[in-house]
């Protein structure tokens, strides 16, 4: 009887003591990586050509995601004061875009809208009653939108249906719909393309002109956020916890990688990534910031926060801006992954931060919206109002997003 029980308490011995090797290795795999100038290319392209048709003509600015600013005036720039706003009806829960002298942005009720800004009212509106979490895209006069299922927003039984819209840039006449399983991606317009993913895993390049499908690419689960374009190549992360990048014109697969591996749920995606520097960023929803190589997607450094990372990040001045759900808003090295900076905001930080004129400005849950010096992160200026979406700009004005309402902002003292 005692050999059985000795022999019984080894074993047990043997278990925890394996339960316990397994929990440390996962813990070491799981842990920050700090990065170095491997593939980090140091110059950038030369963006200080703006489209003056379309100021801001797509979520996170251009095609690259990040959230980076260019042709806009240099007295927009705090101190700032309010001199308008329009109401939304409902949460407008992702910033508007910019072009033809409208605002284009859709409502938690469906409504996309198209606010003729000189005269603050609307130009048109096109209703589907449809559940909406996206920034529509303008280029060539279309106006490009994705919508989710018809209420309840998230359920997840079969058969539900989404869109992609185009529409008529002027007066909002339908050009094209296409159906697809619901979809919340902000759309990418680049070379005659419109790319979207959607909550079936797939990711659709189709023909910005007449919405013909030109190519699909199956993921494991959903993509929720907006691709990215640079370098002839599109990118995007899935629900099942990878990092994608495809060629743009065939939807080949370059590469594939994945959030590390750690105790608890591995890290999912919803944050779009940003390309710069010759790398990949994008937050998870275990709680890190990651880098990849855009050349060969290896893992280059990775940083953990206090909680989830659905914001997608800024990138400006060898520095990554990203806010966490932990109430932290951070600044990166873009090479090395370490902290230059961090902030504490009144709340849980959702939406995206944008960097306007060595600004960088973000919301939080807490009603705030910051704009806080982008190489120190002092506070420059600060509205009582937000809690998703953030800021965009045209060469007069900045748009803030109140919860349910867009106030235009002009440098303070400007008649």
């Amino acid at each position: 009887m005692k050999k059985w029980l000795l022999g019984a308490g080894a074993v047990v011995l043997l278990v925890a003591a394996g339960l316990i090797a397994y929990a440390l290795y996962r813990k070491h795999e799981g842990r920050d990586i700090r990065g170095s100038s491997v593939e980090f290319v140091t110059t950038q392209e030369d963006k200080s050509k703006p489209n003056l048709s379309t100021p801001w003509p797509m979520y996170r600015f251009d095609s690259s995601r990040e959230g980076l600013a260019v042709g806009v005036p240099a007295d927009i720039h705090p101190p700032l004061e309010a001199k308008w706003f329009f109401r939304g009806k409902s949460l407008i829960e992702f910033p508007p875009s910019v072009a033809y002298g409208n605002l284009y942005f859709a409502n938690s009720l469906g409504s996309l809208y198209a606010v003729k800004i000189t005269r603050v009212r609307a130009q048109w509106v096109y209703r589907t009653g449809r559940c909406t979490a996206a920034t529509p895209a303008v280029a060539d006069h279309l106006v490009y939108m994705t919508f989710l299922n018809k209420p309840p927003c998230n359920a997840t039984r079969s058969g539900l249906d989404g869109e992609l819209v185009a529409l008529d840039a002027d007066t909002g006449k339908v050009r094209w719909k296409v159906t697809m399983a619901p979809t919340e991606s902000s759309p990418l317009v680049a070379g005659g393309l419109v790319y979207v993913g959607d909550w079936s895993g797939k990711v659709y390049a189709l023909n910005a002109k007449s919405g013909r499908v030109v190519w699909t690419y199956q993921t494991g689960d959903k993509v929720k956020d907006g691709l990215a374009y640079a370098g002839g190549r599109v990118f995007f992360g899935s629900y099942d916890t990878h990092v994608y990048a495809l060629s743009a014109r065939t939807g080949k697969l370059i590469w594939k990688s994945g959030a590390q591996q750690r105790l608890g749920a591995t890290g999912t995606f919803y944050s779009t990534p940003a390309v710069a520097y010759g790398r990949v960023y994008v937050g998870a929803t275990d709680g890190k910031m990651y880098s990849f190589g855009a050349t060969s997607g290896k893992l280059r450094w990775s940083h953990g926060t206090g909680s989830y990372v659905y914001a997608s990040p800024a990138v400006w001045n060898r520095t990554v801006y990203a806010g966490s759900y932990d109430g932290t808003f951070y600044a990166f090295d873009a090479a090395t992954g370490d902290v230059r900076w961090q902030f504490k905001t009144a709340g849980p930080i959702s939406g995206s931060a944008v960097v306007i004129n060595g600004v960088v400005y973000v919301s939080c849950f807490g009603g705030r919206t910051y704009g806080l010096d982008a190489r120190t992160g002092k506070v420059l200026w600060l509205f009582k109002r937000g809690r998703y979406a953030g800021v965009v700009a045209d060469t007069v004005r900045l748009y803030a997003v109140g919860y349910g309402r867009i106030f235009a902002f002009f440098p303070k003292g400007r008649r």
